[in-house]
């Protein structure tokens, strides 16, 4: 029997849904079975001085792979281990300061079980992610995480798929509480990801964005206030830097302050520079990376940060706009 090519279409999408569906739904009942035994595991991946040594045969080693890439990018050192070249002379990179993550659905993978033995007499303690939680290799590790599955989303309830979904699902969450627990921040983040979108202007300096010579609105501090408004509204940074009668930077007048000081007055128009100016300014060399103002204009709710030179003049003002535009915000 031919099938129209609208009921063709149709019957692809319905398998493409009961597809998502049965994964979906396996993912979720993860959550139901996450209980102390997790949080076991958080516990001595967080304390591990070593690495953590992700192992599995088949699509069990394809997802280990990418669990241990997941962790490395997010603070814990990993790697992956193929447990076939483990007994062959591999296994000769761990020590007894890793910790391994041994993965099957059935947890009766004949090559994996051969690695056991060398693990234990390390006393390199063991993280089961196993379909059937009474299998050997749940009973011979220290922590057992159920990622069973009730059914594979392939027809023939053959081919890993809903069961490797949930293993990677795991992987993740593990990596992820392990990224919380540690502190991992969005800089250390970007310093595993210097290329790419993910890391895109995170290696810029600040000397590479910040405006200089011409484009700064340099005022004195001894200039009528009135006179410095002009200044800034040409210059279009948002801040003025204050500088003496030897040309050193002595503060900064920014938006903020302009509108303070008028609010403030009765007649701005008397107002010196040095009567509204910002005499403690946040300062950044122009060394510095780009990421690092960006840190700090975070830390202290500003917008703009001053460059001196190394006698104290002012040399650049970096300004948000120009880490949003270098892709480092």
């Amino acid at each position: 029997m031919i099938l129209s090519e609208e009921t063709e279409n149709i019957s692809i999408l319905n398998s493409a849904k009961e597809v998502l569906d049965i994964e979906s739904k396996s993912v979720a009942k993860l959550v139901e079975r996450l209980d102390k035994s997790f949080v076991e595991a958080i516990n001595i991946l967080y304390a591990c001085k070593g690495r953590v040594v992700i192992s599995g045969m088949g699509k069990s080693g394809l997802v280990g792979r990418k669990i241990a890439a997941t962790l490395s990018s997010t603070g814990t050192p990993s790697y992956f281990l193929h447990p076939a070249e483990s007994t062959h002379g591999d296994s000769g990179i761990l020590t007894k300061d890793d910790v391994v993550i041994a993965i099957s659905n059935s947890g009766e993978t004949e090559e994996l079980l051969k690695l056991l033995p060398i693990i234990k007499r390390m006393g390199i303690q063991i993280i089961a992610l196993v379909g059937n939680t009474s299998s050997t290799l749940g009973d011979r590790s220290d922590v057992v995480l159920d990622v069973g599955v009730e059914k594979e989303a392939c027809p023939l309830n053959k081919a890993p798929t809903a069961s490797t979904t949930a293993t990677l699902a795991m992987g993740d969450a593990l990596a992820i509480c392990l990224l919380k627990k540690r502190g991992f921040t969005k800089e250390d983040f970007l310093l595993f990801h210097p290329s790419g979108s993910l890391g895109k202007g995170f290696l810029y300096t600040v000397k590479e964005l910040m405006h200089s010579d011409f484009e700064l609105p340099v005022i004195n501090a001894t200039d009528k206030f009135t006179d410095a408004i002009q200044i800034i509204t040409e210059k279009h940074l948002g801040i003025g830097v204050v500088t003496d009668d030897a040309g050193k930077t002595v503060g900064v007048v920014s938006d903020g302050d302009i509108r303070r000081a008028i609010m403030k007055e009765n007649d701005a128009q008397n107002l010196l520079v040095k009567d509204v100016m910002n005499s403690n300014p946040k300062y950044i060399e122009e060394r510095d990376l780009a990421a690092k103002a960006l840190q700090i204009m975070e830390k202290y709710s500003i917008t703009s940060l001053l460059v001196n030179d190394e006698n104290g003049k002012p040399k650049g003002i970096i300004h948000i706009h120009d880490l949003l535009k270098a892709g480092v915000a």
